[in-house]
């Protein structure tokens, strides 16, 4: 022991050197003794013990001999693994809720909680409420968005003043004036208080404890004094361990340098660790190998290694001394860019020990004292500002280590922000979980944490910038919860000087400023930035941009810039960097070579600034008139350094020299810059500019009236004062030469510069950023027309476009061709509009109007989605508070009402008065479509037939802006409108056909007359009269001959308008040069309606003869189908049935042919649930008629109202209300696509798949060929089957009375002789079903084992063989779903019995799927199609077939003697005795099957056979509603008896069906006691009317016209009596009239009473469900299923609530979808929803994945994604909730899941899928 002391100060080791015994006394030494010898009392190995004991040790330590006031009265110590706050909070301690006015919420967020935003009460984008919140409040009609955390440590801002436009009162946090003032109070103070030199560190020592906090515990101070010191030392020790940790992970290159690592290990044990590190840049899968590979570790090892990397942040994965090893295994992992270090094993294992230790403080802060929530942070906020202490000697020894020089006195918090970068993911969200707890205590808490935070802001900046490995989780990202607070930013910004640091970080950045993974503070002012190093290919420096924006953000922040001139001068030196960064030449004669993608970077850079100077821009509204006069000053002085001054070390590529030339234009000479755009070099980029124009658009304080107040007259006067007027020419050059660009660029003269310079234009102009960056170009130019001449600056934009000469009357140009020209030329004129007409940052207008300009503009093109639309509009504005409500202002919303809408946004009427087509965000075609909607609107109003749209006046009344119309009274305007019109009129009179764009160019120019005749009529009248062109003409002269121009007739009425305008002012002079039209040639048509006459005529011609040509040609067709039938003689003419989809020949008897179907496993038909009353419940009070819609389809209004919301507030059950999945009942399901095809073709096909699956080998095709699945061909429907087509020819029906008949049937079978080959057919149970039926029968054969009878049998026989096949396949494989008795394998009758379970069950699912539709003729039948009724009579016509297989050489094959024992097996007396093989009761066999063998053999007796089921149905019914009710209780009521007509005597009828089994019939009156006759015949009905539907369906499929609809049938009356009607069923109320049935009834009755069945009261018969089916109950508003989703959604394999939820829609199950956890390793490595699919509906699933939000649809291991049924407010899908928008369950939607379903149309809904897509990976990719 004694060795170590020279290593330890004494002090340390006091407590080990004196009595072992006394060393037990204080619990803190017994901590320090434990923590610092455990690594070699552990062998370095950290285990779950380990952590248990450190915490025990630590809460020892912390509450020494005061356990009780921490631990729930039962605990006198905590479980071990157990934390103290989860054992308070399962004992209710932490629940009870302290309701304060003023305290703020702080719930903070565990990842995969909801969280919910909501734009009309938050302060910005950066406060949230948690649900529980959210819920308390009111937010009707407000913004509100969802999302879901995706990692913890945010918290919920309720009840924090800061954080709110209003307040919100949540009853929870309740508002407390007092704190408002506090906070007014403390930022005027902080506003007045000169900044200090030095900042004063606030330490624990000066923050008072939280005040006014009832809640208080007295806490002895011993016990406070404990948890200081404890707090402390666990702080230090965490802090020691991180000194000596790495930064970065840097794998050591050789032994030496391995051994040399700084370590705190004092013994330098040669033990050595591997860790690995998390990133997020390598997948599960390739970490996985990678270890398998290296460690040896096999790969379910290796994959829970993986999971704890994901989930911790890193992992040991080796341990070992042998150095060697260890650096190959690390060098390896690095070669793959995983982080990796190699460490001392002690060193890794202290980091072990300081995870647990924050994890135990983070545990604290969930904790209470006793009663006292906030005293155990307040501690810990304490500790955490205090000093290091006892820091080990190692640090000394070791000089790096020194804190750092640029903080002074650092205490623990400042030494954790900085270490934050050498912890791993867990503890550093712990840590940012506990920081943000602390930040709720009071305000002067979260002063001190910032002003902490703010002074190493540098230091974590670098970190984030330069060396952090995960961003996301770095403590930069703290800066969120800090800068926005509105009164903590003006702090540190005042005290901290934090946004001047952040500029110099900026500039240092991006001048490539970095030494030693540090950024260069304060920077070289003078260094040069060059796009192509580091710094700009980083992405990580958005967020720093994004800090500096919310900082400058908060209204306090705003006041300091408007006041203090240092800001902008700060800030202008910084945009000075990135003016004119990556300048862009004309590549004139050659392609350029290499096309860098640089601009990408470069742009991303300069909007993160321009965004940031859209926020310092605004921060000057404000300002006084002098500080925005002097900030105006400042930039512009920054711009002419940046461009005028010359030196050596200019750069000339960016700043070319500035130069003047004299240019003659009109008659006047103007001297402007010289610059020629297609030959100089020109950025996008000119940061200052966009500044200024910010400055300007405070025009409201630019105001003369203010100006004046500082002897100022003007802005004139604001921008010479300093500079000369070249200067401001120079200034206003740079964004001039952009526009020049941008034309030329748009144009096409720049397109050897390739895409690069297409992809910034894009950017440059696109919609959501223009506002950034272009539109603030045109604003500059705009400025100029009020500041300098207009003639000046128009004549400097003619030079720069290079039009002068254009404009005087050239229409050659030396370098444009004509098409260039005329674009240029129409460009031109598009910034001329634009600065001319374009007033809302002329009159500064407010947002919400400029909004509601955006909006209406956008939408005047015709009506769009809400995506749609914000594409349309800047990204400032889309984020606006006010931005929706606008949106309802001025346009209807129209829900989506189909399955495949969205909700679309349409302009209201009256919105159209506010379209200007010449808006400047249209492009010419938008313009033009929008000219088109407005004339249309006016025709329809005024009834004029060329409508003026005449433009409305600029009213801008006030500002500096007030003088922008005066720039009408230009002559050098007037010449150009003269031009405009005149080079065009003459290239067409010269060429005879119009020039390229010469519509849009006239377009213009007349808008831009017509402005002028608005705003300046009589100045402008007297220009176009007295200013003389072009061969002597002016320009009235023009305007005259354009009107009656034949070429241009559309512009007439135009023309005319601007004539009269000018007509006011100068009559004589229009009068003496306006053509008037001749009176007498009135008469004479206008040649152009003459043209238009003519064409008509000629039209209506051509039509005439195509209609005649069209009726010959049909007659002759008729004339060639006479022909054919004179051919044929043959008597009977074959039906036909369409034509062969793959070959189109006719499919009629001459070649046997078959329908296309699919006959599928399903597990959908339900039984009842016994013993669940609500089911019970439901049966009791469903609808009378299941054919009729009893509720209306919802009339639900989308989205839904607010009543509704709050009405489906909470998911109830945990299972979403589903079915349980143990009550389905398996059999198969057949269904036909509706289209048929030839046997031979079918082969040739089915070859053809085959072939296309070799061909493709890699696809994940749609079809299985094990499975014997193929395609259609035409519809793409799977399909397994070929399914014979019958002619409905069938018998009549037998129509004796019911009596007579049950005679004669007696007779005939005593008359017939004992058929031996029958009663071996026959199964030895004795429940009379046939062997022959069954689809594992070992005796059927295929049809190429038998000899051929006859010719068409064969064909049949292939058919029935392709059934066969599939139905022997699923049954085999399905053995364990089914539960009825059946022979073994390989004997006969072993397999599922087709009649029951596939005809049966196929009927049943098809009556199951038209429940609650309305039946569209009179019954349920007519709902079903032709097709599905060929499938039937196709399935029944396979049994028919087989009977005869078994019946060789009888001439009725078989049918008579079955159809014989048919009715024995309905007549009891041939059951009685127990020798037959009928011994097994009537009733526990389901009566429908036999329908459906008497349809198979002798549908003529249907009638009678119906009569005798449905009362055995009857019967069964009775007994299963025994058994079913005799285990739940009555609680509805239902007093009247409806159904006496139906059922007589209920109860008579259920006694006497019981009577023969005492115990039955004790269960029996039990029950009628407890429920009563009304409710007991409310059952029997709802329960026996399913059968009606079904037998019903049957006998159309097998009689069509056998039960015709009587003609006086009511439809009004309830579906059962309409159905007995139908069916001429005697209702069970006339019973006593019917001996026959009688006698039959007692029969049945008594064999089952007296049968084992009946004796144990298990009964056998289960009822089927009798309702309409549903899937599980979504809430109606999707983030509901968030509330209490641990209680709603967690996963039953691996108990966790998943981070990608699946909810298995039939059952409720939730899912992990696409994990780790909850994989089948065996099964190619399927996620759990394939799992799940194999235990709940057999091959199919269906689940809705909540984060997603899309459905999946799964069948037998192929799947596919289907659209999800919620739609947000704007009816919109939202995938993977990227926009986090509410969503509501959308009806139609779900209803069409629903239909899929209930159809069994997901196999081939996923099949069409998977056929339209060819893919290489497997549909998951998909």
């Amino acid at each position: 022991m004694s060795s170590l002391s020279s290593f330890f100060p004494s002090r340390f080791l006091g407590s080990m050197h004196s009595n072992p015994r006394d060393r037990q006394t204080d619990p803190l030494s017994r901590l320090r003794f434990t923590l610092e010898t455990m690594p070699g009392s552990r062998k370095y190995n950290f285990t779950s013990a380990t952590r248990a004991e450190i915490l025990a040790e630590l809460y020892d330590a912390f509450w020494g001999p005061y356990a009780h006031l921490f631990l729930p009265n039962s605990n006198s110590s905590l479980p071990l693994h157990a934390t103290l706050s989860e054992v308070q909070a399962s004992a209710g301690q932490l629940r009870e809720n302290q309701v304060l006015p003023g305290r703020p919420c702080g719930h903070i967020f565990k990842k995969g909680e909801s969280c919910f935003r909501c734009k009309d009460c938050a302060l910005d984008d950066s406060c949230v409420l948690c649900s529980r919140c959210f819920e308390a409040t009111d937010h009707t009609d407000h913004n509100v968005s969802f999302f879901i955390a995706q990692q913890s440590g945010g918290c919920c801002d309720c009840g924090d003043v800061e954080a709110w436009r209003h307040t919100i009162d949540c009853p929870y946090h309740p508002y407390a004036p007092e704190t408002t003032e506090y906070i007014s109070a403390f930022e005027a103070k902080t506003l007045l208080n000169t900044p200090r030199a030095h900042p004063k560190t606030l330490t624990g020592q000066d923050i008072p404890t939280v005040k006014n906090y009832p809640y208080r515990a007295s806490v002895p101070t011993e016990l406070r004094e404990s948890i200081a010191r404890t707090i402390g030392y666990a702080l230090d020790f965490v802090l020691d361990t991180l000194d000596s940790s790495p930064d970065e992970t840097i794998v050591p290159v050789s032994d030496q340098d391995l051994r040399s690592q700084p370590s705190g290990d004092p013994l330098m044990h040669d033990l050595f660790a591997v860790v690995l590190w998390n990133d997020d840049k390598h997948s599960f899968d390739e970490v996985i190998e990678l270890l398998h590979d290296i460690t040896n570790r096999p790969r379910d090892e290796a994959s829970q290694v993986a999971d704890r990397i994901d989930d911790q942040g890193r992992e040991i994965i080796e341990m070992s001394t042998n150095t060697a090893r260890l650096l190959e295994i690390a060098q390896t992992i690095a070669q793959i860019d995983l982080g990796v270090t190699v460490r001392r094993a002690y060193d890794t294992f202290r980091e072990q020990v300081s995870a647990v230790i924050i994890e135990w403080l983070l545990d604290l802060t969930r904790s209470r004292l006793s009663t006292d929530a906030l005293v155990l942070r307040e501690i810990l906020a304490q500790e955490l500002l205090s000093h290091r202490r006892n820091s080990s000697m190692l640090s000394a020894a070791d000089q790096s280590r020194l804190p750092p020089t640029d903080i002074p006195d650092a205490t623990r918090l400042d030494w954790l922000f900085l270490y934050h970068a050498r912890l791993w993911k867990k503890p550093r969200l712990n840590l940012k979980e506990i920081y943000a707890s602390l930040l709720t205590l009071s305000h002067e808490h979260k002063l001190a944490i910032a002003s902490h935070f703010a002074s190493v802001y540098h230091r974590i900046i670098d970190a984030y910038l330069l060396t952090d490995r995960e961003a996301e989780t770095s403590i930069k990202y703290f800066a969120l919860q800090l800068f926005t607070v509105p009164s903590v930013a003006l702090y540190i910004v005042r005290h901290h000087n934090i946004v001047s640091r952040l500029l110099a970080i900026i500039a240092a950045f991006f001048t490539n400023q970095i030494q030693d993974k540090r950024i260069t503070f304060p920077p070289n002012p003078d260094a040069e930035i060059d796009v192509d190093t580091f710094p700009f290919k980083s992405k990580r420096f958005m967020p720093v941009f994004s800090d500096l924006r919310y900082l400058c953000h908060n209204e306090p922040v705003q006041q300091l810039i408007a006041h203090n001139r240092e800001f902008i001068a700060q800030f202008a030196k910084t945009c000075q960097i990135f003016m004119c960064i990556n300048p862009n030449k004309r590549a004139a004669s050659s392609h350029v070579e290499y096309e860098t993608d640089a601009w990408i970077s470069v742009f991303n850079v300069t909007l993160s600034l321009s965004r940031v100077i859209k926020v310092y821009g605004e921060a000057y509204s404000k300002a006084a008139v002098g500080d925005l006069v002097a900030a105006i000053s400042t930039v512009m002085h920054h711009i002419l350094m940046c461009i005028t001054v010359v030196d050596d070390r200019r750069d000339t590529s960016r700043f070319p020299p500035v130069n003047f030339h004299e240019v003659v234009y009109g008659e006047t000479t103007y001297k402007i810059i010289n610059f020629d755009v297609m030959d100089g070099s020109i950025s996008f980029h000119h940061s200052l500019q966009w500044l200024l124009a910010e400055l300007f658009k405070h025009v409201d304080i630019l105001d003369e009236s203010s100006l004046q107040t500082i002897g100022l007259r003007s802005l004139r006067d604001v921008c010479l004062n300093k500079a000369s007027e070249e200067a401001m020419l120079t200034i206003i050059d740079y964004p001039l030469r952009v526009l020049a660009m941008i034309a030329q660029i748009r144009t096409g003269l720049w397109v050897r510069n390739g895409f690069a310079i297409r992809g910034q234009l894009l950017h440059y102009r696109d919609f959501m950023l223009r506002e950034l960056c272009y539109d603030q170009d045109l604003f500059i130019l705009q400025t100029a027309l009020v500041v300098l001449d207009p003639d000046t600056v128009i004549v400097s934009m003619l030079d720069r476009f290079q039009l002068l000469g254009y404009f005087s009357g050239a229409t050659l140009h030396p370098s444009y061709d004509t098409s260039h020209l005329s674009g240029m030329v129409e460009e031109f004129l598009y910034i001329l509009v634009t600065i001319l007409t374009e007033s809302a940052s002329a009159t500064k207008m407010p947002l919400p109007d400029a909004i509601r300009r955006e909006i209406v503009h956008a939408l005047a093109v015709g009506p769009c989605t809400f995506t749609d639309l914000v594409k349309r509009v800047a990204e400032r504005m889309v984020d606006d508070v006010c931005f929706e409500r606008v949106l309802k202002e001025v346009a209807n919303f129209k829900p989506p009402e189909s399955t495949a809408d969205f909700g679309t946004y349409e302009l209201k009427d009256e919105a159209h008065d506010e379209v200007n087509p010449f808006f400047y965000h249209y492009t010419r075609n938008k313009r033009e479509e929008v000219e088109v909607v407005l004339r249309n609107r006016l025709k329809k109003k005024t009834g004029v037939q060329d409508p003026v749209i005449i433009p409305r006046p600029l009213n801008i009344t006030k500002g500096p802006f007030s003088t922008l119309s005066s720039a009408f009274e230009s002559e050098v305007l007037v010449q150009i409108f003269f031009y405009g019109i005149y080079n065009i009129l003459t290239i067409t009179d010269a060429s005879g056909a119009a020039p390229p764009s010469a519509e849009a160019i006239l377009d213009q120019v007349l808008h831009l007359a017509m402005v002028a005749a608005v705003e300046r009529p009589q100045v402008f009248s007297g220009l176009a009269v007295y200013k003389v062109h072009e061969e002597g003409k002016n320009l009235i002269d023009i305007l005259c001959t354009f009107e009656y121009h034949e070429k241009y007739p559309t512009y007439k009425a135009r023309v005319q308008w601007v004539l009269d305008q000018i007509t006011v002012y100068q009559p004589d002079e229009v009068k003496s040069r306006r053509h008037v039209p001749d009176a007498s040639q009135a008469d004479v048509e206008d040649p152009n309606e003459a043209k238009k006459r003519a064409a008509k005529a000629r039209q209506e011609a051509i039509m005439r003869q195509m209609k005649a040509q069209q009726a010959s040609f049909a007659v002759n067709f008729e004339d060639i189908d006479d022909e054919d039938e004179e051919l044929t003689d043959t008597p009977e003419e074959p039906v036909s049935y369409g034509t062969c989809i793959v070959c189109q020949e006719e499919l009629n008897n001459t070649k046997s042919f078959g329908s296309l179907g699919f006959i599928q496993p399903s597990r959908q038909l339900r039984r009842h649930p016994d013993g669940v009353q609500s089911y019970t419940n439901e049966v009791l009070t469903c609808p009378e008629s299941l054919d009729r819609v009893t509720t209306p389809p919802h009339e639900v209004t989308f989205p839904p109202s607010n009543e509704e919301i709050k009405a489906a507030k909470r998911v109830h059950a945990t299972n979403f209300d589903a079915f349980p999945s143990q009550f389905t009942r398996f059999g198969l399901h057949g269904s036909i696509c509706s289209h048929m095809m030839h046997l031979d073709c079918f082969t040739v096909y089915s070859g053809s798949i085959r072939q296309r699956h070799r061909n493709q080998a890699t696809r994940n095709h749609p079809e299985s060929i094990p499975r014997k699945e193929y395609i259609c061909p035409l519809c793409k429907s799977l399909g397994n089957v070929i399914i014979p087509v019958v002619a409905s020819k069938p018998p009549e029906l037998n129509s004796v009375p019911f009596p007579d008949w049950v005679r004669a049937a007696g007779i005939s079978i005593l008359k017939s002789k004992p058929d031996p080959v029958l009663e071996s057919l026959q199964f030895r149970t004795g429940t009379g079903e046939f062997v022959f039926w069954t689809a594992q029968d070992s005796a059927y054969q295929s049809h190429m084992r038998v000899a051929v009878d006859r010719p068409d049998g064969t064909e049949l026989h292939k058919m029935v063989d392709t059934v066969m096949v599939v139905a022997k396949n699923i049954s085999q494989q399905s053995r364990h779903l089914r539960d009825r008795t059946e022979p073994e394998p390989g004997e006969r009758g072993a397999g599922m019995y087709l009649p029951e379970e596939l005809v049966g069950y196929t009927l049943s699912a098809l009556e199951v799927a038209l429940r609650g539709q309305d039946a569209l003729g009179k019954t349920v039948a007519d709902n079903v199609t032709d097709s599905q009724y060929r499938m039937l009579r196709g399935l029944i016509t396979c049994l028919t077939k087989l009977v005869s297989l078994n019946f060789k050489g009888r001439p009725d094959e078989g049918r008579e003697a079955v159809r014989q024992a048919i009715i024995k097996r309905l007549l009891p007396e041939w059951s009685r005795t127990s020798f037959t093989s009928f011994s097994h009761p009537l009733l526990l066999r389901d009566p429908f099957t036999i329908l459906i063998e008497t349809a198979a053999v002798a549908p003529d007796m249907l009638k009678h056979v119906l009569i005798l089921t449905y009362y055995a149905h009857l019967a069964r019914t009775v007994v299963g509603l025994v058994y079913i009710l005799n285990k739940s209780r009555n609680n509805q009521a239902i007093e009247t008896r409806k159904y006496d007509d139906i059922f007589g005597d209920t109860r008579i009828f259920f006694m006497s069906v019981v009577r023969h089994s005492p115990i039955f019939e004790q269960a029996a009156d039990a029950v009628f006691q407890s429920f009563g006759e009304p409710r007991i015949s409310q059952l029997l009905y709802t329960f026996t009317l399913p059968f009606l539907r079904r037998a019903v369906i049957l006998c159309r499929a097998a009689l069509p016209y056998a039960f015709p609809v009587p003609q006086d049938l009511d439809a009004g009356m309830c579906e059962y009596r309409r159905l007995l009607k139908i069916l001429e069923i005697p209702p069970l109320a006339e019973l006593p009239n019917h001996d026959t049935i009688q006698n039959a009834l007692s029969g049945w009755c008594a064999h089952y009473g007296h049968s084992q069945a009946a004796s144990q009261l298990n009964c056998g018969v289960m009822l089927e469900y009798p309702l309409v089916y549903r899937l599980v109950r979504l809430p109606l508003v999707l983030d509901h299923l968030y509330l209490d989703q641990e209680k709603t959604m967690v996963c039953p394999r691996c108990n966790t609530v998943p981070l990608d939820a699946a909810i298995c829609l039939f059952c409720g199950t939730t899912c992990c979808f696409q994990t780790h956890c909850c994989m089948d390793l065996d099964n190619q490595d399927r996620g759990e929803c394939n799992m799940h699919t194999r235990e709940c509906a057999g091959p199919i699933g269906l689940y809705f994945l909540v984060k997603r939000c899309s459905l999946l649809y799964l069948y037998a291991n192929n799947g596919a994604f289907g659209q999800s049924p919620y739609l947000d407010v704007h009816g919109e899908v939202d995938v993977s909730m990227r926009r986090g928008r509410r969503q509501y369950l959308h009806h139609a939607r779900w209803e069409e899941v629903h239909k899929i379903w209930l159809n069994h149309g997901i196999p081939t809904l996923i099949a069409r899928r998977l056929e339209g897509t060819v893919d290489n990976g497997g549909w998951e990719t998909l």
